[in-house]
């Protein structure tokens, strides 16, 4: 019998973090364009990306002659533009600034007629220098990005079979550009009190709004220079007092004090035999946890339709 190979790519912080640093302000450009350009959706899921066959990508975006897509190719490196009207762009991602990266996307969005403005300082990030600022020399390593990539799409897989388990109202699977990680999201139905925490440079309004109903959010976050292991969390919200008290799986995961939520690394489940399984058992455990701490309804909420493209 063959080995099956794992597919999950290693991928660590250190190693990536300049990368990461420029993905991180790249993508919050790119979504800002989507912000601006799109009509609100509840709890800000007009703004976010979507993982795709070749990278990150806003999806459709309307403007004045129709639609436009903007596109990271992780294969080829470049940033690609199109729009319903057969005009497209790209150029390309290495020896690119945070500076000449904005200057560039602008540049090529006046030029197919989209016409854009958008707050230059980054979201939710500590002493952010606004982006026609930031001329820092950072270099972009095309493997990096490759390897981010890869594991958000194996993420996402995991992800997809998780949320066939779940009739009430849940979120797209979609890549926050501020907080900078993949996330999903499932609501009890029932309304949330008022929430009273700060994220920096983002109005108390909108993430009152994000937090208007319980809710229960898994992710995958790449790390930062604050935290710097990649890690898949769970939160609930409101954080009820049993939820850090049960029992999770895998036995590799653990509650942090100091960010109020369930983790487990992400090297515990790359290197895994099983890595999609570990992840689900997570997953469940974590949801589990926070519907019985919340007193959700899930005899309402609770299906299953993982088998039915087996029929």
């Amino acid at each position: 019998m063959a080995i099956k190979k794992n597919s999950w790519p290693v991928f660590q912080f250190e190693e990536n973090k300049d990368t990461i640093y420029l993905l991180h302000q790249w993508t919050q450009i790119v979504g800002k364009v989507r912000l601006r350009k799109s009509p609100w959706q509840n709890h800000s899921w007009h703004v976010s990306l979507y993982v795709d066959a070749q990278g990150l990508t806003t999806g459709n975006i309307p403007f004045e002659g129709g639609v436009f897509e903007i596109k990271f190719d992780f294969i080829h490196h470049e940033l690609r533009i199109k729009t319903s009207n057969g005009n497209r762009d790209r150029f390309a991602l290495g020896g690119q600034t945070v500076a000449s990266f904005y200057e560039h996307l602008m540049e090529k969005l006046k030029f197919l007629g989209i016409e854009v403005k958008i707050h230059e300082s980054p979201n939710e990030v500590p002493d952010p220098i606004p982006f026609p600022k930031n001329k820092k020399r950072i270099m972009y390593q095309a493997n990096a990005a490759q390897s981010l990539w890869k594991a958000l799409v194996q993420i996402q897989n995991v992800f997809g079979v998780f949320r066939t388990k779940f009739t009430g109202k849940n979120s797209p699977i979609h890549f926050f550009w501020g907080s900078f990680d993949l996330a999903y999201t499932r609501f009890s139905g029932n309304k949330a009190p008022e929430f009273s925490g700060r994220v920096p440079n983002i109005p108390a309004s909108v993430m009152q709004e994000a937090y208007s109903h319980e809710a229960f959010s898994v992710g995958f976050w790449p790390g930062s220079e604050v935290f710097k292991t990649p890690v898949f969390y769970a939160y609930s919200y409101p954080n009820y007092p049993d939820f850090q008290d049960a029992k999770i799986s895998p036995d590799k995961a653990y509650w942090s004090k100091e960010l109020g939520e369930f983790m487990l690394n992400y090297e515990e489940v790359s290197k895994s035999s099983d890595p999609a399984k570990m992840l689900l058992d997570f997953l469940q455990s974590t949801y589990e946890a926070a519907a019985k701490s919340g007193n959700w309804n899930r005899e309402n909420l609770d299906c299953d339709f993982s088998h039915m493209n087996k029929k």
